[in-house]
């Protein structure tokens, strides 16, 4: 294995990283959010990098570049983010999620795995590079935004504007998971989304359950209806359409995906659950990363509080989130949902379909020379595993606006593990795959400056 010059450095810079609350989705941690930008660009500026915050009508962005390596040589852009997920439920972490602690051989803290400790690898093995050599074997542009947890609404506009100053030859993205411990990934795709709120409104205030109810439409058992609409039992979508632009996997992918060491029992164990319902005819990983989902994220209306109270809700609401696949377009599974929801009959209520927000999904070439780069630091690392090819089953918003503006691959080389528990209570990184993502990210940069 590879000696890290500045592992210890690194970790203790992470950590205090991840002290900082940089939850894009709350306003009161906006000066917390610019705080992470600012660790950030301080440390790339020590570096040598030119480095800057750059506004945008959110959260600022990160742009450092260093591109002392000749014009001769690839130029890599690395995107992630600093921003991170609200905590709650917060009663659910072994300690405080902005309080990082290392335990049973992993670092804990919101953000650890989701994207703090991934852009922390990179930016350690870039420092690596200039501790033992003196320079970087490519030129390197770093875009580091703090939006990606809410959709990353202004990433868009602010690439489309910067596309002179962001053109490379590959855009490098660690903001996932390998398969399993041990198990070295390349991430072949990626999920889109469209993120939809559906509210209903009835009377115009609650009213007496007894002295209303069986005459004035309940705002709850209308939503119900439509939730019951979208899907069934097994997961089936519902919606008209929903599957007609839905492209088949290859079957050299499905056989790949046959030989990962996968198990059903394992996952349910993982999980704690006792069975896995879904999609009929498809396999787990299938409908987890090349069949589109329908879930209800969040649901509300009426009396919630301990004891009782006779109500009939005025309004109630829910959150849900559909994962699509190559080829579907948001936009258009968006207006199947809105239509088919405005469809139902519902009398004597009022029902509004908002969109969110919405990602498109990504398929990267494996083949490609950037991909067998990637391909070739993965076995330099772990030079006793052949190299596996996956697909995820999140979003990345940024990765379809990166290979149509920038027209260049984007390569998912994951350092995290389906269990570190992001989005979730007591997030983690495992200091295995921290020191493996560094060293893994040393030969990438190697492999790809052969590319040119």
């Amino acid at each position: 294995m590879l000696t890290i010059m500045n592992f210890e450095k690194a970790k203790q810079e992470l950590l205090e990283w991840l002290a900082i609350p940089s939850i894009s989705t709350l306003s009161e941690r906006n000066t917390d959010t610019r705080l992470a930008a600012e660790y950030l660009h301080q440390k790339l500026t020590s570096l040598g990098f030119s480095s800057s915050i750059l506004e945008t009508a959110g959260h600022p962005v990160v742009f450092a570049e260093h591109s002392k390596a000749g014009e001769s040589t690839p130029t890599v852009l690395l995107y992630g983010h600093y921003d991170v997920q609200p905590t709650d439920p917060d009663d659910e972490w072994i300690t405080q999620p902005f309080s990082p602690a290392i335990r049973d051989a992993a670092i804990y803290a919101r953000g650890s795995t989701d994207d703090k400790g991934q852009v922390w690898a990179h930016v350690a093995a870039l420092e690596h590079h200039l501790i033992t050599n003196g320079t970087l074997p490519v030129n390197v542009k770093i875009l580091i935004e703090g939006e990606e947890e809410i959709g990353s609404p202004n990433l868009k506009p602010f690439v489309l504007e910067q596309a002179k100053k962001l053109a490379c030859d590959v855009v490098v993205i660690s903001d996932g998971s390998m398969f399993a411990p041990s198990v070295p990934t390349l991430t072949t795709g990626l999920r889109g989304l469209c993120y939809l709120e559906v509210l209903v409104q009835g009377a115009k205030q609650d009213l007496h359950s007894g002295g209303y109810g069986g005459a004035v439409a309940n705002p709850i058992q209308a939503l119900a209806q439509i939730i019951q609409s979208l899907r069934n039992g097994n997961g089936e979508i519902l919606i008209p359409g929903i599957y007609k632009d839905v492209r088949a996997v290859s079957a050299v992918e499905l056989e790949g995906w046959k030989n990962l060491p996968f198990t059903e029992t394992a996952l349910m164990q993982s999980v704690g659950v006792t069975a896995l319902p879904g999609e009929p005819g498809y396999s787990v990983l299938e409908r987890l990363w090349a069949r589109p989902t329908l879930e209800i994220n969040g649901i509300w209306g009426g009396f919630q509080g301990e004891g009782q109270k006779t109500v009939l809700p005025a309004k109630a609401g829910a959150k849900i989130s559909l994962r699509l696949v190559p080829d579907q377009q948001p936009d258009e599974i968006f207006t199947l949902v809105k239509n088919h929801i405005e469809s139902l009959e519902l009398p004597g209520v009022t029902v509004q379909v908002k969109k969110l927000h919405t990602g498109n999904p990504a398929l990267v070439d494996a083949t490609s020379p950037a991909a067998q780069a990637a391909i070739a630091a993965l076995a330099r690392a772990y030079p006793n595993t052949k190299p596996s090819f996956v697909r995820g089953g999140g979003t990345i918003p940024v990765v379809s606006v990166f290979s149509e503006v920038l027209n260049a691959p984007v390569l998912l080389v994951d350092y995290g593990l389906p269990d570190d528990g992001a989005h979730g209570p007591n997030e983690r990184f495992t200091l295995e795959c921290f020191e493996k993502g560094i060293e893994t990210s040393i030969y990438l940069y190697e492999e790809l400056a052969k590319l040119k």
